[in-house]
C-alpha cells in the first residue's frame, strides 16, 4: 500500500473521530468541491429519493429489478440452506452454533468514473434476507446517480448520506452526531476506501480487502462477442487500475472488442 495513502486515510480517520460532521462537512468541500450548511444536509431526503426514482427511464427500471429479483432469488436459496442453529447435547453439557445477523450494516456505493446501482443491489439484498435491521448507504454527491437512488429504494434503504471514499467509511465506523456508527461495513472502492477498511477493522466488520479488478476472458469464434465484451467491462470500469485480458483465437472478435470496448 502506497505510503501516502496511509497517511492520508489515517488523517481522515483521525479527524472524523475527533471533530465528527464537521470534518465530514470539511472533507467534503475539499475533496468533492460540495458546501453544505449543516449536517443536516448530508442526508438524502424522502422527497430526493422520490424525485429520483420518477427520472429513471423504464427500461432501465425494469432491468434493475430484474437483476434485484435474481439476487434476492439466489440469496433466499442460499439462506434456506443454511443450518440456523445446532445442539450437541450430552448427560454433561450442550455446546452448538447459532446465526444471528448484525444489527446494522453500512454500504458503500462507489461514485468514481461511473454510477453503480448494481453494488446497491449486491450487498443490501444480502443483509435484507440475512435479517439485518438497518442498512445505512453511503455514496458520493457527484456520483449520487438517479439508478443508484431508485436501486436503495427498491431495496428498501431509507438512510442515505452523501458522503464518499474514506471520509464514508470513517464515519460509519465511528459515527458522529447525525450519523450513529454500525456494526459492520460492505461495498467496493478505490485504495482509499480499502485502507480505510483495513484501518477500521476490529473497531467494526468489514467483507473483504480487495485488490484491483482482473478478469481473463478465453473464447473462440463461437463465443458471443457482446458477452465477452460486457464480462471484460464489467470489470475494467472499476477502477484505472483494473485490468482486463481476452485470449481469443478468433480476429473478428477481437477486432469486434478493440471496437467496442471504449465506446
Amino acid at each position: 500500500m502506497n505510503v501516502d495513502i496511509i497517511n492520508a486515510v489515517t488523517d481522515i480517520i483521525k479527524n472524523i473521530k475527533t471533530k465528527g460532521d464537521s470534518a465530514v462537512l470539511d472533507y467534503l468541500k475539499k475533496f468533492d468541491g460540495v458546501s453544505f450548511k449543516s449536517a443536516k444536509e448530508l442526508k438524502v431526503t424522502g422527497k430526493q429519493i422520490q424525485d429520483a426514482v420518477k427520472n429513471v427511464s423504464s427500461d432501465l427500471k425494469k432491468a434493475i429489478k430484474a437483476s434485484y429479483s435474481n439476487v434476492l432469488a439466489f440469496h433466499k436459496k442460499e439462506y434456506s440452506n443454511i443450518k440456523k442453529q445446532w445442539l450437541l447435547t450430552d448427560n454433561i453439557k450442550s455446546v452448538g452454533q447459532i446465526y444471528r445477523p448484525v444489527e446494522s450494516v453500512g454500504i458503500y456505493v462507489p461514485g468514481g468514473r461511473f454510477s453503480y446501482p448494481s453494488s446497491v443491489i449486491m450487498n443490501a439484498v444480502a443483509a435484507k434476507v440475512a435479517g439485518v435491521k438497518r442498512i445505512v448507504m453511503m455514496t458520493p454527491p457527484k456520483k449520487m446517480s438517479n439508478e443508484v437512488l431508485f436501486a436503495a429504494s427498491l431495496c428498501g434503504i431509507d438512510e442515505i448520506y452523501t458522503i464518499g471514499g474514506a471520509v464514508a467509511v470513517a464515519a460509519l465506523a465511528y459515527g458522529t452526531k447525525s450519523i450513529k456508527p454500525v456494526n459492520m461495513i460492505v461495498g467496493p472502492g478505490n485504495a482509499y476506501v480499502n485502507e480505510a477498511k483495513r484501518l477500521v477493522f476490529g473497531k467494526v466488520g468489514i467483507d473483504s480487502l480487495a485488490g484491483p479488478s482482473e478478469v481473463a476472458v478465453i473464447a473462440d469464434s463461437g463465443a458471443d462477442k457482446d458477452y465477452v465484451l460486457y464480462d471484460l467491462l464489467a470489470q475494467a470500469e472499476h477502477d484505472t487500475m483494473a485490468k482486463s485480458y481476452l485470449l481469443c483465437s478468433s480476429k473478428e472478435t477481437i477486432n469486434y472488442i478493440k471496437k467496442n470496448f471504449d465506446k
